[in-house]
């Protein structure tokens, strides 16, 4: 049995990367970059107006000032500014010739026609300077990041209309076992609805990949045989659930050696999660998770999302918080690393929720996050730090 840091380990080496395509920035949403962007434009472009108000000398500050002309936003100032005078100009307009300082409208007030002072004590230029925030040329955003709505603003504003993206790894999903039904059915006696493959679905999209539901494989060896070799053979990654225990029916792990399948691990030392298989060939990889679906849900969360952000080129890590428990906490076994959910309170403090196992995704709902319990570790004192894992 492997521990949790070797299988991470393990599942993150060797990583093929996705190919490569260009998008519209408007579809380029999570996506993963592939390319360093780099700005064509200096960003402000040229010395412009924070505030409304009056573009003026600070050196003037004291006089009357003749106001020249009016600078909307997007024109281009035709006077300059010469002692004893300003203009009046609105926001993000470009600060005309001989100015140094905008005088915010409300610290002003017309003497005469034409004619404003100054009323403050005093004032900051109040000018956004060329090239302040970025020069041309500069790196603006990285390769390997994921894109967020901000990102957009950035690649919109450097001319990055159509920018370079890793593809999105195709996810095979597969339900292995003859108790299963398909959620629109009423399940007869000793059946249950697939709740695991749409979990997985959900938990794909999530990692913004794109889920293949193949169905609901019977316990029979030909059917796996057919149906993961056709999963490996066009995806990029296969997640089996069920069928990698020690029963009668559990002949997964062989049917994936049959199918030239390295597999490179069978057990975790992690609860729930422990009959863990993965494997890879030479173009995809495999995760065969329990049957039990916070099994499942867990060991895709620690294991499966990680390596699909890095086949993109994305180093992912999970947020994972210090926060205290609200309770002491005792436990029988502490052999493997234990994750069991658990809510945050609103004085972040930590408490278990009603857990009943791995079959239990009710309390996995009703959890703010998962709560990892090292190995050894049996009691946690009340207050104590505990590492939470938001969901």
């Amino acid at each position: 049995m492997i521990s949790f840091e070797d299988a991470l380990e393990t599942v993150l080496r060797d990583v093929r990367k996705t190919d490569t395509e260009r998008v519209d920035f408007n579809d380029a949403l999570y996506r993963v970059l592939a390319e360093d962007v780099y700005s064509d434009v200096d960003m402000p472009p040229f010395d412009k107006a924070a505030v409304d108000g009056y573009a003026c000398r600070m050196e003037d500050l004291d006089k009357d000032l003749e106001v020249l002309e009016v600078i909307a936003a997007g024109e281009i100032p035709s006077k300059t500014i010469l002692p004893g005078q300003c203009s009046k100009i609105m926001t993000g307009a470009m600060i005309p010739e001989g100015a140094d300082t905008m005088l915010m409208v409300e610290h002003t007030k017309e003497v005469k026609p034409g004619v404003i002072r100054f009323t403050g004590n005093k004032t900051a230029r109040n000018i956004a300077y060329k090239a302040e925030d970025v020069k041309k040329g500069d790196l603006v955003w990285g390769k390997g990041m994921q894109i967020l709505p901000q990102h957009v603003a950035i690649f919109a504003s450097v001319g990055c209309v159509n920018p370079l993206v890793a593809k999105q790894p195709r996810v095979a999903i597969l339900s292995t076992g003859d108790e299963l039904v398909e959620p629109a059915q009423l399940p007869g006696p000793g059946k249950i609805r697939n709740s695991n493959g749409f979990q997985l679905i959900a938990q794909v999209k999530a990692a913004h990949c794109i889920p293949n539901y193949m169905g609901i494989i019977p316990d029979d060896e030909e059917a796996t045989d057919r149906a993961i070799g056709k999963a490996l053979a066009e995806n990029d990654m296969v997640i089996l659930t069920g069928g990698v225990s020690m029963g009668d029916f559990d002949f997964v792990p062989q049917i994936m050696r049959k199918n030239k399948v390295e597999i490179l691990f069978q057990k975790v030392a992690v609860k729930p999660g422990r009959p863990t298989v993965f494997g890879r060939t030479e173009s995809s990889c495999i995760f065969g998770l329990p049957g039990n679906p916070v099994s499942s849900f867990i060991n895709f969360e620690v294991f499966a999302k990680p390596l699909l952000y890095r086949m993109m080129g994305y180093e992912w890590t999970p947020r994972v918080l210090a926060l205290p428990l609200g309770i002491d906490f005792q436990r029988k076994k502490s052999d493997r690393l234990e994750f069991l959910p658990v809510t945050i309170g609103e004085s972040g403090l930590v408490v278990p929720v009603s857990y009943h196992g791995s079959a239990h995704i009710h309390a996995v709902c009703l959890a703010d996050g998962i709560m990892s319990i090292p190995k050894g570790i049996n009691d946690i004192k009340k207050g104590a730090p505990v590492h939470v894992r938001p969901i």
